[in-house]
Order: C-alpha cells, then sequence, then structure tokens
C-alpha cells in the first residue's frame, strides 16, 4: 500500500476551506479532518489564550498522526499548523520554537491556498474580515519559506470546487 498523501486547504477565514474540504474528501472517496480549532474554540467559555493556541497545535499534530496512519490514499484537512503559526504570530507576537520543526515532520503534500474572492460571511469565531489580503499573504509566506508545494484555489460556488478538484487530479495525476 502506498503511502497516503495529505493534502492541506488553507487561507484566511470565509474563503470556503471547510466547504471545500468537505466536497473534496467526498469526492475523493477519502477522509478529512475538520478545523481543530474551530471545535476547541467553540468549546471555550472564555476568550483564547496563547496556551490555548498551543494546545491547538499539540491536538492537531496528535490528530494528523493517527489519521495519516489509517491507510487511506488521500486525507484532506481543514487548516494546518502554519494556519496555527501565522494565528499565533498575529494575535500574540510569538510563538513556539518547536513549531517550525513540526511544521516540517507534518508536512502536507499539497496546500490548497483559498484566495479571498469570496464574500465575508460572519460566523461568531471570525475575527478579521478587514486583513484577509494580509493574512492570506502570511500564508503564502510560511508555505513558501517551508518549500511546500501549493496551488491557489480562486472562483465562487461550483467554480471553486471544480477548480480545486482540477488541482488536486493534475497534482497526484489522478484520472
Amino acid at each position: 500500500m502506498s503511502r497516503t498523501k495529505k493534502i492541506v486547504l488553507t487561507g484566511p477565514e470565509s474563503t470556503g476551506k471547510s466547504t471545500l474540504t468537505k466536497l473534496l474528501a467526498e469526492y475523493f472517496s477519502a477522509p478529512y479532518v475538520t478545523e481543530i480549532a474551530r471545535e476547541y474554540i467553540l468549546n471555550l467559555n472564555r476568550s483564547y489564550t496563547y496556551k490555548d493556541v498551543v494546545e491547538i497545535a499539540k491536538l492537531q499534530i496528535e490528530t494528523e498522526n493517527l489519521i495519516m496512519n489509517s491507510g487511506h490514499e488521500y486525507v484532506f484537512f481543514d487548516t494546518d499548523l502554519i494556519i496555527t503559526k501565522v494565528w499565533l504570530m498575529h494575535c500574540f507576537g510569538k510563538y513556539p520554537a518547536w513549531l517550525n520543526v513540526a511544521i516540517k515532520s507534518t508536512a502536507a503534500d499539497l496546500h490548497l491556498l483559498c484566495y479571498y474572492d469570496l464574500i465575508w460571511e460572519p460566523d461568531p469565531l471570525r475575527e478579521n474580515p478587514d486583513i484577509r489580503p494580509e493574512l492570506y499573504e502570511k500564508y503564502k509566506s510560511e508555505i513558501i519559506q517551508h518549500g511546500l508545494d501549493y496551488s491557489v484555489v480562486k472562483g465562487v460556488s461550483e467554480q471553486r470546487f471544480d477548480n480545486a478538484k482540477e488541482i488536486v487530479k493534475n497534482y497526484f495525476l489522478i484520472k
């Protein structure tokens, strides 16, 4: 059996990551991992802290290790440690030193970087409608800095899904 391929959807808030993750996983008959930060923060009865975001990173690693050893051909992830690192820097101006090593050791085969061409949709956990371009550039910079493969996903509705699907098919040479 071949090694499981990891595909991560990343990008600023309200760019369709969660929707695309589910649609792609369904299309490719693969499992997917929901955004761990969302689940974690929804269960807090207070504002999140630096320690909470570091804990989210640890849970991300633990979850990735479990599913990447499950024997599936592909696994889709709604975000990864790059988003966590950028978020730590944005909110707290620092991140733990081990995070760069963890990003390398859990690297995705392909990042689908979702462009901010969708209309902002409010959500209780979304905080930054005005800085999506800035966050997009930070995610892109981190991906490039770590030498990871990525493609930008643009378009609305069905077009966005079709674009993402074609990127994955072309990257992995799937017919």
